[in-house]
């Protein structure tokens, strides 16, 4: 544990499109999820394959629009497959393990503890590290005499949401909390919130509930103080956001200052950041998914590079990720034009940009909790908690139930 939270305090100071350069016979073929990023990633594709001769194809696939796990699967049929493409975690590592080339002997391993190691053997370059907590606007916060250090416990967030939803009119506000539970937002609860239950309040390395969770053995009383929590997001929240919202609504209500907070993380920044950029402070503040005092929030690798053991080109995919790890040039589109918080300790760039930031505030603190929702089976979140969320956040069941449905959830996996 104190390797990775040194690390991170280190750390914190469908659509195709192409990327051609080089003039050599080998082309690179690069499939990610990340459709934020996915131009500023073909740009420098294109420098790295023109000094290198290399000729680079760069696809996502991602957001509402495009689903990367059935996506890839049709890329793996073609004859041109992709050389490197993305697993989140131990799910995604159990879903292609037959298809993922280890890693051995690549000078970028050894600037990082994040890289997904299985029984010792390194899988996973991690593509960066990301946190979320409750995003927040200051200014709000400030103008409704809220002071951030008070959202430590779930009556914390009681007081401040009840006030906020009394000055709604005089504040501007269409909703307290931008977050969205409806179709294709899932990741939203079924993994994102959902791993509150986790990992919250536990130390960064205790892998107990996760561990529990995979033998098919739930938490009851974890499961209802993380229900207490999503019956407060839910009953603040913008109702329209919630149950028909999609990610650039939900981000779009929080740039435009109609909500106060946003259930969402610092992969938002470049979104923050584009034309018109925000204006106001921003922080975060802990998720009250357990009850007492919460101090920390969800810090980690969440997805990871890898290298098709079928694919064409391996030691052009090894020379692509060193470089992205360890020159000027890979440093400073992961920090400046990715705004992403980079794994690796060479890395010497301040992050500035907002909510990685923010995030870079807990972090220094040493107050992390650990990502353990790509850990759970492949679908488990997305395709069965999250709709359990939704029928919550419909009216469609009750609490009680929404408790019930995800502990049997949890028993089908003995």
């Amino acid at each position: 544990m104190k390797k990775v939270l040194l690390l991170l305090l280190a750390l914190f100071t469908v659509v195709t499109l192409a990327a051609c350069g080089g003039s050599g016979d080998t082309e690179l073929i690069i499939f990610q999820n990340k459709v934020e990023i996915d131009a500023i990633l073909r740009e420098y594709a294109d420098a790295w394959g023109e000094e290198n001769g290399i000729t680079v194809t760069v696809r996502s696939c991602g957001g509402d629009a495009c689903a990367y796990g059935d996506r890839i699967l049709t890329e793996f049929q073609g004859t041109d497959q992709p050389d490197i493409f993305v697993i989140e975690g131990l799910g995604g590592f159990n879903d292609f393990k037959d298809k993922i080339l280890p890693f051995e002997n690549q000078a970028w391993m050894d600037d990082t503890d994040l890289g997904l190691t299985v029984d010792g053997v390194v899988y996973g370059f991690p593509v960066n590290i990301e946190a979320w907590g409750m995003g927040y606007n200051k200014d709000i916060l400030d103008a409704a005499g809220i002071n951030p250090a008070s959202l430590n416990s779930l009556a914390g967030y009681r007081a401040a949401f009840e006030k906020l939803d009394s000055m709604k009119a005089e504040l501007g506000l269409t909703g307290v909390v931008g977050m969205a539970a409806g179709a294709g937002m899932e990741w939203v609860t079924g993994l994102h919130n959902f791993n509150g239950y986790l990992s919250a309040g536990l130390d960064y390395d205790d892998r107990s509930v996760i561990e529990d969770l995979l033998a098919g053995q739930p938490n009851m009383d974890r499961l209802g103080q993380l229900a207490d929590w999503v019956e407060l997001l839910f009953q603040y929240a913008d109702q329209t956001i919630l149950l028909e919202g999609t990610y650039d609504s939900q981000v779009g209500a929080f740039k435009d200052q109609k909500v106060a907070f946003i259930h969402q993380g610092n992969w938002i920044d470049p979104n923050l950041l584009g034309a018109p950029a925000i204006d106001f402070p921003v922080g975060y503040a802990p998720h009250a998914s357990v009850s007492g005092t919460v101090d920390a929030i969800f810090v980690g690798a969440p997805s990871y590079y890898v290298i098709n053991r079928d694919g064409n080109n391996t030691d052009a995919a090894n020379q692509f990720l060193n470089d992205l790890a360890l020159t000027q040039e890979g440093h400073s589109y992961m920090v400046e034009k990715a705004n992403m918080v980079p794994a690796f300790r060479s890395v010497t760039l301040p992050v500035t940009a907002p909510l990685s930031a923010a995030a870079n505030v807990w972090a220094q603190a040493g107050k992390s909790w650990a990502w353990f929702q790509n850990d759970m089976p492949s679908g488990f979140g997305m395709g069965e908690a999250g709709p359990i969320y939704f029928q919550y956040a419909q009216g469609n069941i009750t609490k009680e139930q929404f408790v019930q449905r995800l502990a049997d959830l949890i028993r089908t996996l003995q």
